[in-house]
């Protein structure tokens, strides 16, 4: 059987995959947090017929090996983890992180989650959720942050992540907690759980808490909380639809390596017959 036949096959193969990635990135595109993914191929083994020799001390040159290679493999699919941009929404719950670092959740007061994505809002006892949910937004002290509106008048957030409360029987402020955020040594690593968010895998190392009052001291240099704003998809659609077109030729071209091949084995049916 043909080599050509197993090769297109795994051409096909990997660009539906990456037409799956191109997909879910543009499904994602108004997704608040959500960063693009990306596909990239690699060689698979190739199939020597002759192996390379060296030059010899008579006048003959050395020579290449001949190898047919024998299709393409996926080989990564690889987060981007770039910065998305602004949207300001006016909510006072709301927040968006400038720079590098995650916030950090919990849904069972162990177990953490992070998420890039900052639409939060109060429950009904006046705790800072992540309202699709019910995750708890966690303090530098991992405690959840409680907001009661019984307590207090208003409320703002700094750009350190302090949060203020205006007592409603004084009218003085009064501190509430200051929101975490994490890092890791490599955020591509972190697995993807749906929801917009993230859990620590085997190579994204483990999670850094910052925020005043942490051990890991104040935000990290480069990275800033902004209230009333949400961070917006990095999906760039221009990008998608040019990574579309150069799968479907992909495509394209790989089914035609199968047609032809197809029409040269039925060529030699023909001669059998013949």
């Amino acid at each position: 059987m043909m080599r050509s036949l197993y090769s297109a096959i795994s051409g096909l193969k990997n660009h539906q995959v990456k037409m799956d990635v191109i997909g879910n990135n543009i499904a994602n595109v108004n997704t608040t947090g959500f960063k693009r993914s990306r596909v990239t191929f690699a060689t698979m083994l190739s199939q020597t017929l002759k192996g390379a020799s060296a030059p010899t001390t008579a006048p003959t040159g050395g020579t290449n090996p001949m190898q047919v290679g024998l299709g393409a493999s996926l080989s990564s699919i690889d987060q981007i983890m770039t910065q998305g941009s602004a949207q300001s929404t006016g909510n006072p719950t709301d927040m968006m992180i400038q720079g590098p670092g995650f916030f950090a959740l919990t849904t069972n007061g162990t177990d953490r989650i992070y998420s890039r994505s900052g639409a939060f809002s109060l429950d009904a006892e006046g705790n800072l959720v992540e309202p699709a949910s019910g995750a708890f937004v966690l303090d530098v002290d991992n405690a959840t942050i409680q907001i009661s509106p019984n307590t207090y008048s208003s409320y703002s957030i700094d750009k350190t992540g302090a949060i203020t409360g205006i007592l409603s029987s004084t009218g003085l402020p009064d501190p509430i907690g200051n929101v975490q955020i994490a890092t890791f040594p490599n955020e591509a690593g972190l697995s993807s759980i749906g929801g917009s968010f993230y859990t620590v895998s085997n190579n994204s190392g483990s999670a850094t808490a910052y925020g005043v009052g942490a051990a890991a001291g104040t935000y990290p240099s480069g990275t800033t909380l902004v209230s009333n704003a949400v961070e917006m998809s990095n999906v760039d659609l221009a990008t998608e639809f040019t990574d579309m077109i150069v799968a479907q030729r992909g495509f394209q071209a790989n089914s035609r390596v199968i047609t032809v091949s197809d029409s040269l084995l039925q060529e030699l049916i023909d001669l059998k017959r013949n």
